[in-house]
């Protein structure tokens, strides 16, 4: 008789993650982890915006799917450039809070097309793609393209700017007085309060996300001790949330 998963964060170690490596004993280690239990009220575009700022710090992602269907809704998939990435972004967000639920990952069971068309061994499969999606096309009229992200929805591919694409780059800075507190520059329009917080409270001492009102482009993040501020700022400072938003973080001027 199997037992009951209860998903919450301090189980990570536990009961829980060895049930999710039970699922995944059959499957081996590759480039793409399936992620399941995911917020179903959260719409697609900000979903797949969320992932990438909360799996890019782990490598280069080559692709994000996530669908509303009634099928794959609460589901989506991470495809990485490479296996030591996806292994590290599986041991360390295994159970995170994500959107007031904790994720499930696992291996996927199998290779993305995005993946087949790096490693050469991609075959086109139309008519099956064609078939999947009548239902839902009758059913409700195709979204416009309102605004340009860095992933699909079917096919993976790679996006603009390759493998450098969300990794954090060196920045030249002057010498700063160390604070407790950090100033983010250079976000993107569509930065939350929440999506800053999924990706700084990973660092012991995190407190809060402060927004300016009538900013978007700039937050404050505090954190109970300067070193502890100092090693966020280390780790993510230059951090791609997106293609074209690259993330300055400076100590507050105290």
């Amino acid at each position: 008789m199997q037992k009951s998963v209860t998903p919450i964060l301090s189980s990570i170690t536990g009961i829980y993650h060895i049930s999710i490596d039970k699922m995944s004993i059959d499957i081996p280690p590759n480039q793409t982890l399936y992620v399941n239990n995911l917020n179903e009220k959260v719409k697609k575009e900000e979903l797949k915006k969320s992932l990438y700022a909360i799996f890019s710090q782990f490598g280069p992602i080559l692709d994000i799917i996530a669908m509303k269907t009634l099928k794959m809704r609460g589901q989506a998939f991470v495809v990485f450039e490479d296996i030591s990435s996806a292994t590290n972004a599986l041991r360390a967000m295994q159970g995170f809070p994500f959107y007031e639920k904790p994720m499930k990952i696992a291996y996927c069971k199998s290779k993305s097309d995005a993946i087949a068309k790096k490693d050469g061994t991609f075959v086109p499969r139309e008519k099956k793609v064609r078939e999947k999606r009548k239902p839902d096309e009758a059913a409700k009229p195709k979204p416009s393209k309102k605004h340009v992200t860095s992933t699909s929805d079917t096919a993976p591919s790679a996006p603009a700017g390759g493998a450098s694409f969300g990794m954090p780059h060196a920045t030249s800075n002057q010498e700063e007085l160390p604070n407790k507190i950090l100033f983010l520059t250079n976000l993107p329009e569509e930065t939350t309060e929440l999506m800053l917080s999924m990706l700084f409270n990973q660092f012991p001492g995190y407190k809060e996300v402060r927004l300016v009102p009538g900013r978007h482009d700039i937050a404050f993040v505090e954190f109970e001790a300067e070193m502890q501020a100092a090693t966020a700022r280390n780790s993510l400072n230059g951090f791609k949330i997106t293609p074209t938003h690259q993330m300055n973080i400076a100590f507050a001027k105290k």
